[in-house]
């Protein structure tokens, strides 16, 4: 077995020193050259040399230097090298040493006492310490705290050994008296901690004897406090009360340090459920956040946070004002975290307080110019969006500012406004005619073409009066300015320059990129349908021509499609609510002109690209619709839009509802609540506190909150069987997958009548696997058992395997016997977990990740919705796609799944199936994410599972 080491040193290997020059250097005067000699004969130790020939040249010329460094490197030597000969007895020349180590005890010198008595913290040989334990004890009088501390230390030390308590009879009694008369904190601090790892009744009696000066100790010993009473209150939970007013008097110290300040928190919270305690921690992780500076700190305390929110929510929703506070940070994951916690604490008496606080916010991102103001106004955006949607009222108090921002450089933040304004103007009727006229009036400071987009869509559908109408057209016109958008009589070199110039203004129009549609299939779009564009200057009139013009004549055929349809139902519109034939008649003449120039833009050379087919088609068709209306198409444009809309947002705000009954649902154990009658308690002068406390642990009790085992048949589900029943060793697993890192807990049983020695189990891992611990020997008697663990770090999600074999010796064959273990498999499936995101965040993760995996659909399933169950419930993902887009019998099916893994790696997966006239399914499983390991792992699970079997 090999020895357990407390020294690391790093150790180039390219140049190891020689034992004849090490010897050489060490026997010279030369003490720097000394120093050196010694810090490779440790390497060489450290690295498995055994260098024998040292030893004596070492007594003989580094024992007596003076040298301070030469003196510590000597016990780093002492501390490395063998003491016991091989049956485990002390050599006879360390009885050299103990007379050094004597000598270091009584030194006139501080430092050189306190490193020997550190040095003797490591040492586990009763015979070479025996001798020096007067001179250990008398040093606990010394006048130097260094020295008293490292005293204490190595007392301890010595206490806990194996013999230890016939070598120190008294230690315990000492170390009190010792406490009651120290003044140093640090040696304090390691007095109460030896008291409380040797002898926890005189530490707590100590502590209750204080209970009034906790408050004044030093932060170091408090600290110790605070772990000796989470130690106490676990196994004695009936003495908690007395113990929760120690930590509250902490809280409230005025001269608390953060760390104290933090753990106590931690502490009240692990301890007590009682509704002062679980706000008192609360506030003091409020307090904490605005105090401390560091971006981990202030991330670790909101995470904290989050967990008091997800089992104490009503208490935290009073805080909801002072975890708001944190916004102030400049660090943008302190904000989002920051933001998360409040989106699900708000209630109509705290929403409006909120909202104002958001809107100050969006303000201050205006003025600054700091470079990620555009992502965080779009998390503040999408926060307001949030609570207007759950809460409509306060919807007219936001949406006019937020309309400010339509004209934003920050595309995904405008979109965001858009969107919202869309959501809006159909589920508050009152705001509508408001929004109309202020889009309208903002309409102009749209950059972006999808805002437009949109914003073109929202005058379309909600534009219903004659003023709204005509102003409507009006506006539209205006953007585009004069027609025709080009001159037909310019020579063909003024084309060509015009042609130059336009791709020099406009942003990377060429650049043309496949995205991922809601269906699963790929679309081409161009790079200036995603940027705010720079108006091209070759634009016909001046530079203040309207953003629709000069979208256009970037090539955003797109948008001139969406321009004709908008125009079409205005027209359309116009004909219900104008009563002059004449006016309706002029309007619709001056919208098929508008259209037919675009057609004619799209098919001149003066754009590098001509129009797509699909845009052709739209405002052809729109085109067809002025000439000849029919009651039938007037229905399908003015109502069926507007119907399909209206369904998109009922069929969210279900999936949501039932999102939060099912969280609802988890957290009631029992069906029926204990009816606490706590004023017939018996009180025995207990505080307000320890009242509530008591109450709490009895709901506890009564809904089966303390006994939240997991279900026994889950557990047996992850025991492994390593080797046969047939085997002189039997082997099984039981596996636990933590986040970070997996541990097995193997029984291993002697099968035979012999006595085993020396059993090692040797384990090897493949993939992202690392094993932490080195294997020990052990000796196993006939039929006998032993619980072996072994810890293995996890650094990446993918599929991991664990193999190995249980090597051991008997005493009538001198060869090992090696017994080979069933591999064990890590599924990807412990580590991912089913997440939410919004289509757009998809669709753009979609087109950034790198890796993707290409699995071919092969099932004996023959329906497309069971197929696709199937998938989500093997893989452990979220269908992102609305259970109403995936109804009906069409024989086609495409979702898109989402989900994280605990390393926060992002796993998409797309399937599209199609049914064949056999009646079989065929299409294919496409996997992306950023990493080649989550891609592969997820692929082969799909290929493993699908078929259809378990």
């Amino acid at each position: 077995m090999e020895k357990s080491c407390s020294l690391l040193v790093h150790f180039d290997k390219g140049t190891p020193a020689l034992a004849n020059e090490i010897k050489e250097a060490l026997e010279g005067n030369d003490v720097p050259a000394k120093i050196d000699a010694m810090k490779n004969a440790i390497m060489l130790l450290l690295n498995g040399e055994t260098l024998p020939q040292l030893f004596i040249t070492i007594v003989r010329y580094v024992l007596p230097s003076e040298d301070h460094t030469v003196q510590k490197l000597l016990l780093h030597y002492l501390e490395i090298i063998d003491k016991t000969d091989g049956k485990g007895r002390v050599l006879p020349e360390m009885i050299l040493i103990c007379q050094n180590l004597r000598n270091n005890l009584q030194h006139p010198n501080e430092y050189i006492r306190g490193v020997t008595l550190r040095f003797l913290c490591r040492l586990n040989e009763t015979e070479i310490i025996e001798p020096l334990i007067p001179s250990i004890i008398s040093n606990l009088e010394h006048r130097h705290p260094y020295v008293r501390r490292n005293a204490i230390l190595a007392v301890m030390s010595i206490y806990r050994l194996p013999q230890g308590e016939q070598l120190l009879v008294d230690a315990p009694e000492t170390i009190e008296r010792f406490l009651s008369s120290e003044q140093d904190a640090s040696a304090k601090r390691n007095a109460f901690l030896m008291l409380f790892n040797c002898a926890q009744d005189r530490a707590i009696n100590y502590l209750l004897s204080n209970v009034d000066r906790v408050s004044d100790w030093g932060e170091l010993l408090q600290m110790v406090v605070l772990e000796l009473i989470r130690k106490v209150c676990r196994t004695n939970k009936a003495e908690k009360g007395k113990y929760i007013k120690i930590i509250i008097s902490l809280l409230n110290a005025p001269s608390a340090a953060a760390s104290v300040v933090y753990e106590c928190a931690g502490t009240l919270v692990s301890l007590s459920s009682a509704p002062t305690a679980i706000r008192a921690a609360a506030n003091t992780y409020c307090q904490l956040l605005l105090s401390q500076s560091d971006n981990n700190v202030k991330l670790i305390l909101l995470d904290r946070l989050n967990e008091l929110k997800s089992s104490h929510r009503e208490i935290m929703i009073d805080m909801i004002m002072d975890v708001l506070r944190a916004l102030s940070s400049p660090n943008l994951d302190i904000r989002r975290k920051t933001l998360d916690i409040i989106l699900e604490l708000i209630t109509p008496r705290n929403v409006n307080e909120v909202v104002l606080t958001l809107k100050k916010e969006v303000m201050k991102t205006q003025s600054g110019e700091l470079e990620k103001n555009g992502e965080y106004r779009q998390m503040l955006i999408q926060a307001i969006h949030s609570c207007a949607i759950k809460f409509p009222e306060v919807a007219s108090t936001v949406v006019h500012l937020l309309m400010d921002f339509l004209g934003d450089n920050n595309v995904a933040s405008a979109m965001d406004v858009v969107i919202f304004v869309r959501e809006i103007i159909e589920t508050n009727s009152k705001l509508r005619v408001s929004i109309v006229t202020r889009l309208l009036d903002t309409f102009y400071q749209i950059r972006a073409a999808r805002v437009c987009s949109c914003a073109l869509w929202i005058i379309g559908e909600y534009c219903l009066s004659l003023s709204e109408v005509e102003s409507a057209i009006t506006t539209i016109k205006q953007c585009l300015g004069d027609l025709p958008f080009f001159s037909i009589s310019e020579d063909e070199e003024a084309a060509d320059s015009s042609k130059k110039s336009q791709q020099a203004t406009s942003i990377t129009v060429s650049s043309r990129r496949p995205a991922i549609l809601a269906d699963g299939t790929y679309a081409t779009q161009s790079a200036a349908s995603e940027t705010a564009f720079s108006p091209p200057a070759v634009v016909q009139g001046s530079l203040t021509t309207g953003n629709l013009r000069s979208l256009l004549l970037t090539g955003d055929f797109f948008l001139g499609a969406v321009v004709a349809c908008t125009l079409a139902k205005l027209v359309l519109r116009l004909e219900e609510v104008q009563p002059s034939k004449i006016e309706v008649n002029k309007a619709s003449s001056n919208a098929l002109l508008i259209m037919v120039s675009m057609l004619q833009l799209g098919q001149s050379s003066v754009l590098p690209h001509p129009i797509d087919n699909d845009s052709h088609d739209r405002i052809i068709l729109c085109i067809r619709l002025l000439c000849s209306t029919g009651d039938a198409v007037r229905k399908i444009w003015l109502k069926s839009c507007r119907e399909s809309f209206v369904k998109m947002l009922s069929d969210k705000q279900l999936r949501e509802t039932e999102e939060i009954k099912a969280k609802a649902q988890i957290s009631h154990s029992q069906p029926d609540d204990l009816i606490d009658f706590y004023h017939l308690k018996s009180r025995k002068g207990m505080s307000q506190l320890e009242l509530e406390d008591e109450v709490q642990d009895d709901l506890k009790r009564a809904t089966g909150e303390f006994v939240k085992d997991a279900d026994d048949a889950n557990k047996l589900n992850r025991i492994i069987q390593l080797t046969g029943f047939s085997d002189p060793v039997y082997a099984e697993a039981y596996v636990t997958v933590h986040h970070y890192d997996i541990v097995l807990d193997v029984t291993v049983i002697n099968r035979t009548k012999e006595t085993l020695q020396n059993l090692c189990l040797e384990l090897a891992t493949m993939g992202d696997l690392k094993l932490v611990d080195r294997p020990q020997n052990y000796t196993l008697a006939p039929e006998s058992s032993k619980q072996i663990k072994a810890n293995i770090k996890v650094s990446s999600t993918e599929t991991g395997v664990i193999f190995g074999n249980i090597v051991y010796e008997t005493s009538n064959v001198l060869e090992r016997t090696v017994v080979v273990l069933n591999d064990i498999h890590i599924d990807i499936m412990d580590y991912i977990s089913p997440a939410v995101c919004s289509d757009t965040a998809f669709r753009t993760m979609w087109a950034e990740f790198e890796w993707e995996n290409k699995v071919a659909v092969n099932t004996t399933i023959t329906n497309e919705k069971e197929f696709l169950d199937h998938i989500i419930k093997s893989t452990n993902m979220k269908c992102l796609t609305a259970l109403s887009a995936l109804e009906g019998e069409c024989g086609f099916l495409a979702a898109n799944l989402y989900a994280k893994s605990v390393f926060g790696e992002d796993a998409l997966v797309n399937v599209s199936v199609e049914k064949q006239a056999d009646g079989k399914l065929n299409g294919y499983i496409r996997i992306r994410s950023k990493t080649q390991g989550i891609a592969l792992s997820l692929g082969d699970k799909i290929t493993l599972k699908q078929k259809g079997g378990s």
